[in-house]
Order: C-alpha cells, then sequence, then structure tokens
C-alpha cells in the first residue's frame, strides 16, 4: 500500500494533553522557561506555549489520566489520511473534524501511541488570486 503522501510529513503542532492545567503550565513555564498564553477557544480553555522555536504547541486540560503529548502532523487530505492510517492498522479515536483553523482526527498507531492528522484551512496569502 503506498503512502498517502509525497515525501515527509512535518510535525507542524505538540498539544500536551493535562488533567491539570495549572500545574502542568506553572512546571514548564518554572523549568523551560516557557511563556503560556491563554488562547480564545469556542467552549474550552485552551493555552499556547512560546518555546522559542518554530514549532507551534498548546497544553489542554482534559479527563486524561495521564498527561500525554499529542503530535500533530500535516496533511494534504484530512479523510485521506485518516483513511490510509486505519489502512495501516491504526484506530481511529476522533474523527475528522473542522476547527477555526482547520480539521484535524487523532488515530492510536500500532504501538499504542497516538498521533493527529492535521489539515489547515487554506490563509488568503495561500489561495489564488
Amino acid at each position: 500500500m503506498p503512502p498517502p503522501h509525497r515525501g515527509p510529513s512535518a510535525i507542524v503542532h505538540l498539544e500536551l494533553h493535562t488533567c491539570n492545567l495549572a500545574r502542568a503550565c506553572g512546571f514548564y513555564s518554572h523549568l523551560f522557561g516557557w511563556g503560556v498564553e491563554r488562547l480564545k477557544a469556542e467552549a474550552r480553555s485552551y493555552h499556547g506555549f512560546d518555546w522559542g522555536g518554530g514549532l507551534e504547541g498548546g497544553v489542554v486540560e482534559c479527563g486524561t489520566r495521564r498527561s500525554l503529548w499529542l503530535p500533530y502532523v500535516e496533511v494534504g487530505r484530512i479523510d485521506a489520511a485518516t483513511d490510509a492510517a486505519r489502512r495501516a492498522g491504526a484506530r481511529v479515536l476522533l474523527d475528522a473534524r473542522e476547527g477555526p483553523q482547520g480539521w484535524r482526527s487523532v488515530v492510536g498507531v500500532p504501538d499504542g501511541a497516538e498521533v493527529a492528522l492535521w489539515q489547515p484551512k487554506p490563509r488568503a496569502v495561500d489561495l489564488p488570486s
């Protein structure tokens, strides 16, 4: 089965899922000097990390029993990438859904790790004139 992409797919965002937002933000801010900024989110609390590199990052409080880092990998077509992951043996934990900035799905890979697939919405500069 051929891969659903040409060349390597980039990790574009790294998100921490935690059951204690304040403790996580305080720990990483104190230990590494990462800035934490509350970002406008629809119904949930979302905070962005400023860790001084090109990679975007954030932290979200959710009902997870243990904290985990979730990498977001950019894909060309969210539905095709999610189907390809399923055919490769992944479990789809979150079907593709639209958010303000793009579409994402989350898959559990055969070794037990999780990865988010991300298709950004076109930006005005990306659209043909």
